[in-house]
């Protein structure tokens, strides 16, 4: 399946009204499930422990000021007007703003980078249509080149980024168990604590298993339902605040004047200071208005926000005030929370909506973990994971196995160890404020170096907003002996894992080019080794986008032969969202047309989907002969002989000049003479014996006058080659630390990168090669 373009698609979503309202109500599902479940347990995390509910009611109208100045200024001012601007060709998230840092400032941490990258359309520009090519002036440019000239400043960058990553995913960990928890603690209201407590925890730990069981099917089959759950639970939340606070104190609305915030501030000091930490769980989810903007438009959800859930909360905050400024008699510390303040004959129909809403919450931040990880795997940061695409028509609904069963271990043993809304609000407010400071510290560069706008502006972005959330911040960090210490841990441990891949992958890299053959070496083989050429297509991958990489090398010394057409294969990842499919790839020759060995460069987006290896064979093959023929049209063999290997030519997924795919059994094979269009078209075998018409399918090439003799040959000899079979040549390298390295290289190579190395996917998997055909060549690397 070839991804369109993100900036294609924003075009595609604003094309009318209806279409940004449909868009504006399948975001409510998707984006804000996080964000709408948050009156569930607020208030009941904010008076846990740190302060009291006293008949003066100062403190829960100085917690309603904080909650909804919080609101109003981080999600609506920040987000919404400010951040979701920031967009990368239509995508959102932390990694968003990176790649747009690493195209602007040329901070890439990718090594296999090309000056050919930088001209991918989607490269050059950005949403607002800000060039990176423009030219920086004053302290744009000085920060630009201290950037690219310091590459510690740019490990920092990265490690920033990789930072709010961890937290995202420790944030997939904790929000499904703080919601659920929350939402079925609404039985205590039903039964006595003696039993609550034996129904309570098993519900939720039920209601997790089943959550994350399920995850392999896909949210496509019940999506439909997201948005109508979320919808119903908004409308839900917010009539029953308009009932109390016309019930309980129609006056409640003047706790939103800033005033109370001094009042509580002024009264509770520093316990007031603290419960800041609960507090803070009323904008968890925020992110999510960014990180999900992939899948909508911006103005789609400024429009959820603005007109259905920024309203909605504010209402069922209040609607919680206003009844607890009339009862200040705390039986027990759930007479606190969320469903005291729903009406007794409502309790059991809302506790069902809760239920069935933190289910929705909850699978919108684990298919945002899913995302955020493949993004970093695309990148280079994170280790190679099995990903399953668990729809064809719904953009960015993937499934990763191994990082799903370990979200569920951890959420279980965070809800069993924890057991109480306390707990798991300190733990999950660090992950959720962790987050957003890395968003509004990228932000400030972004706001210099990619929109080229005042760095007054950019300081006055992040003192106002780093600011409160520095604020926030300090008050989580205080509960770290109290739950906090939670995402601390499982964010280390991921970061640690991430930076010793990369570190590793650089380091593979650095081997391959140091130890890279020249082309005369290979040029030379026939003559020094006696080397026999057989049928068939060899694609040998590597991680090199130039030279002869050291494992075919290794390869053919121990094997002189390989086949008639050799392809050197490299995929790699470019620091965009998508690559267009008309840019896809890049072909090059190397050594005189009769050796028939070329070179391709195959470029992904680090939010496209990888085809599987039919389709992709079909496509490679294609684009190799329109590289031949617009060679021969252009008389580039006869200008550069061959000798030039750095000359590549941008082809793209579908060419115009072969005609036709036919299959052996079907029918006879038409005549090559037959009049038509030149079109190549990829294989699409039947589904039930796709792997057996893979080897009958063959090109046929048009007889034409206009194709010369040496062209029409070595199109056959391509032809002919894809008929024999296509064989891949996998390099499975070993690493090892060189003699003499410290001991945390030893520690770093030796033994975390070979344990991640040996426990995830390699190379094979990652292109979707069958297994018979696949070879793979040992080879130690000692770094």
């Amino acid at each position: 399946m070839e991804i369109e373009s993100g900036s294609y698609q924003n075009i595609a979503k604003k094309e009318s009204w209806r279409t940004v309202l449909t868009l504006a109500y399948q975001s409510l599902g998707v984006v804000y499930g996080d964000l709408s479940i948050s009156p569930l347990y607020v208030y009941k995390s904010t008076f846990a422990e740190d302060i009291h509910h006293s008949e003066s009611n100062e403190e829960i109208f100085g917690v309603l000021s904080f909650i909804f100045w919080t609101i109003t200024l981080v999600p609506l001012l920040k987000y919404v007007f400010i951040v979701l601007r920031a967009d990368d060709n239509g995508e959102g998230g932390t990694f968003a703003l990176y790649s747009l840092l690493c195209r602007h400032a040329r901070v890439n941490s990718l090594p296999s980078c090309q000056l050919a990258d930088e001209q991918l359309i989607e490269y050059k520009t950005d949403s607002i249509g800000s060039s990176s090519s423009m030219p920086q002036t004053g302290f744009a440019a000085s920060l630009k080149s201290t950037l690219e000239k310091h590459g510690v400043l740019q490990k920092i960058l990265l490690v920033l980024a990789l930072i709010g990553t961890c937290m995202v995913i420790g944030d997939g960990v904790l929000t499904p168990a703080i919601s659920v928890f929350s939402a079925v603690s609404g039985v205590e209201l039903s039964m006595s604590k003696e039993h609550h407590k034996y129904i309570e925890l098993p519900a939720a730990c039920i209601i997790l298993i089943g959550l994350f069981a399920l995850q392999h099917y896909g949210t496509h089959r019940v999506g439909f339902l997201f948005a109508p759950v979320i919808l119903l639970w908004l409308m839900c939340i917010s009539a029953i605040g308009v009932y109390n606070i016309f019930h309980w104190n129609p006056h409640v609305y003047e706790a939103l004047s800033p005033y109370y915030m001094y009042k509580f501030l002024k009264k509770t000091q520093s316990k007031g200071w603290m419960s800041l930490g609960g507090i803070l769980l009323c904008i968890t989810g925020s992110e999510a208005m960014f990180a999900d903007l992939g899948h909508f438009s911006q103005l789609s959800i400024k429009i959820a926000f603005t007109s259905l859930v920024y309203p909605s909360l504010i209402l069922a905050y209040m609607g919680q005030a206003a009844y607890l400024s009339q009862h200040h008699v705390i039986e027990s510390e759930y007479n606190i929370g969320f469903y005291v303040s729903v009406p007794e004959k409502l309790r059991w129909p809302v506790l069902v909506i809760a239920i069935l809403a933190a289910v929705v919450g909850s699978q919108a931040i684990i298919t945002g973990t899913f995302s955020i990880i493949k993004q970093c795997s695309a990148l280079g940061c994170f280790p190679k994971v099995k990903i399953v695409h668990t729809s064809s028509k719904i953009h960015g609904q993937i499934y990763i196995p191994e990082i799903n069963w370990i979200l569920m271990i951890l959420c279980l043993a965070v809800t069993i160890g924890f057991r109480d809304t306390k707990r798991l609000g300190n733990a999950s407010g660090l992950a959720v404020i962790t987050v957003m400071l890395v968003t509004t510290c990228l932000m400030s560069l972004v706001i210099v170096l990619c929109w080229h706008k005042s760095v007054l502006f950019a300081i006055a972005f992040v003192v106002f907003f780093g600011t409160i959330e520095a604020l926030y911040f300090s008050a989580s960090l205080i509960k770290f002996l109290e739950g906090a210490w939670v995402p601390i841990a499982l964010a280390f441990c991921f970061l640690l894992a991430m930076c010793t891949w990369h570190y590793g992958t650089l380091k593979r890299y650095e081997y391959d080019v140091q130890n890279k053959v020249s082309v005369n070496w290979l040029l030379s083989l026939s003559q020094t080794l006696g080397i026999a050429r057989v049928r068939g297509l060899g694609l040998i991958h590597t991680e090199l986008v130039s030279g002869v990489p050291a494992i075919f090398s290794h390869f053919v010394t121990n094997l002189p032969a390989f086949h008639q057409v050799l392809v050197f294969l490299c995929v790699k990842s470019v620091p965009v969202p998508h690559v267009r499919p008309e840019e896809r790839f890049l072909v090059g020759r190397i050594g005189p047309k009769e050796f028939r060995i070329y070179r391709c460069i195959v470029r992904f987006g680090y939010r496209d989907v990888h085809k599987d290896d039919f389709e992709f064979e079909g496509d490679l093959v294609c684009s190799i002969a329109e590289f031949i023929r617009t060679e021969a049209a252009t008389a580039t063999a006869a200008e550069t002989n061959g000798e030039d290997e750095d000359r590549m030519s941008v082809v793209g997924t579908c060419s115009t000049y072969m005609q036709g795919i036919e299959d052996h059994y079907e029918s006879d094979l038409d005549d090559p003479n037959k009049p038509g269009t030149s079109e190549i078209r990829s294989p699409k075998p039947k589904k039930k014996s796709k792997s057996k018409i893979k080897k009958r399918v063959r090109f046929v090439v048009p007889e034409t006058p206009k194709i010369e003799k040496e062209t029409r040959q070595e199109l056959m000899e391509l032809t002919e080659a894809r008929e024999g079979g296509v064989a891949y040549i996998m390099g499975n390298a070993y690493m090892k630390a060189k003699q003499g390295s410290g001991l945390v290289k030893r520690l770093a190579i030796n033994i975390g990168y070979e344990f991640l190395r040996r426990n995830t996917r390699g190379p094979r998997n990652m292109l979707t090669s069958p297994n018979a055909s696949t070879l793979e060549v040992g080879m130690i690397y000692h770094v």
